[in-house]
């Protein structure tokens, strides 16, 4: 469970990764100047979501062709060592990124295999500007120059496409994405993790506020499909202050045959995870109900086991959270509200509730009652502080999940506490087959 968090992690990380082929050692004529402009072609490649995790968000890719000579160079800003190391520096916010180039065709092959779209738009750009883009991507991907430090939202491999599509439009790109965007970056990170909601749920939990300010079109750019749609409606001014279209021409080189979409809009949660956070809560109360009524162990050891597992679900993400706002650079994790919810005191339901299942411990019940009770009342208060404008953070699903389980569980514990010290309390449930029960009898 803790690899799987760190993995769940490290989709911040991953978020627009695709694994194309990088060849390095070839040097293409347009990084020799042997190249004309008038014989370059310069072309945006999108690439749609796939099934793997960190191809949820799709791809992109500059290309750059000398029709003349036939040679075409795919570059990709995506690449990434998938091993021990780069997950320690993830760790720590310093994952580093690098630009490769490859050839067009085999790239292209490769993601139609994958069946995913393989969408072209072949920019209207002057020969010079065709030169500039083209040298630019040659120098950026020499050993010296090809490594960024990568960010999930602001400098991922698809903001850098967008930065240099910009300036060969002499900034007309970015002035036109002035306007403001269409939802927040945690809207769009829902809709696009939507394909898996109880990761989508746990990325949710992890990032911040950072995420839930108004953007511009310009921020939406970090997205492949919303780069494309942009410059598909672009209309730049040439030197004779006349508007074209930025796009010459576009095609489908491959269309994916049964692959949807991500969704137009954030899929509408948020009365299912109401529920089931209700269900779990419910649940809580439910058992210790059925213990008091009826006795026995059953529901003893059902009790103690859903403790346990919501401590490991829920306390595994909240240790995890704290730690990174205290040790990392990941700034998206840092001052997070939903510590409010689970953080690492819920790992301590995991031992208590154990502790409850074997009915060996006494004291399980009392633990239990005030690790929830300090739990729900951290939430409660979560909850209260937003009505101060520094607590601002989209998290109300997250409340509406995991402040109904602290209740319940509070509330299980809590109600037979309040019975037990009532005149005549003595629990009905101390029956002679629980120990527990026995000693904790008054």
């Amino acid at each position: 469970m803790l690899r799987l968090s760190l993995i769940a992690l490290g989709l911040l990380g991953l978020l627009l990764a695709s694994p194309a082929h990088a060849q390095s050692g070839l040097v293409p004529p347009w990084g020799t100047g042997e190249s004309q402009g008038e014989d370059l072609a310069i072309s945006l490649a999108t690439f749609s979501p796939g099934d793997d995790v960190p191809a949820w968000w799709g791809h992109g890719s500059l290309v750059v062709e000398d029709r003349k000579l036939g040679v075409s160079r795919l570059y990709n800003y995506g690449m990434f060592s998938f091993d021990d190391a780069m997950l320690a520096r993830f760790a720590m916010g310093r994952l580093e990124f690098w630009v490769g180039q490859a050839r067009a065709e085999a790239t292209y092959r490769y993601y139609r295999a994958e069946d995913r779209d393989v969408r072209i738009q072949e920019l209207n750009l002057t020969p010079e500007q065709r030169v500039q883009v083209a040298k630019r991507l040659a120098d950026n991907v020499l050993p010296e120059n090809r490594e960024y430090l990568y960010h999930h939202y602001n400098d991922n491999c698809v903001t850098r496409l967008r930065d240099m599509i910009d300036v060969a439009t002499g900034g007309q790109l970015r002035e036109a994405d002035r306007a403001p965007g269409r939802m927040t970056l945690r809207e769009h990170t829902r809709r696009y993790t939507a394909v898996n909601p109880p990761m989508s749920v746990l990325l949710d939990f992890m990032m911040n506020d950072e995420i839930d300010h108004p953007i511009t079109r310009w921020e939406e750019a970090f997205l492949p499909d919303e780069l494309e749609l942009q410059v598909a409606s672009l209309q730049v001014k040439g030197a004779d202050g006349q508007l074209r279209p930025l796009v010459a021409r576009q095609w489908n080189y491959y269309e994916a045959s049964n692959r949807p979409r991500p969704p137009v809009e954030p899929p509408p949660w948020g009365p299912w995870i109401l529920a089931l956070g209700l269900g779990l809560g419910g649940a809580a109360l439910g058992l210790a109900a059925w213990e008091r009524k009826k006795g026995g162990r059953l529901p003893r050891v059902l009790l103690g086991l859903e403790n346990a597992l919501i401590g490991l679900v829920l306390g595994i993400p909240g240790t995890a959270l704290f730690v990174m706002w205290l040790v990392t650079d990941h700034t998206v994790t840092y001052r997070n509200e939903n510590l409010f919810l689970a953080n690492p005191l819920t790992l301590l339901a995991i031992p208590f509730g154990v502790s409850l299942m074997r009915g060996k411990n006494p004291k399980a019940r009392t633990r239990l009652f005030k690790l929830w009770a300090v739990l729900a009342g951290s939430g409660v208060l979560g909850v209260v502080l937003k009505v101060l404008p520094p607590f601002d953070q989209d998290n109300w699903r997250l409340i509406a999940l995991i402040l109904p389980i602290s209740l319940g569980m509070a509330g299980a514990f809590g109600l037979e506490r309040l019975l037990a010290r009532l005149p005549g309390g003595a629990r009905t449930s101390a029956r002679r087959d629980d120990p527990v029960a026995r000693l904790e009898a008054p």
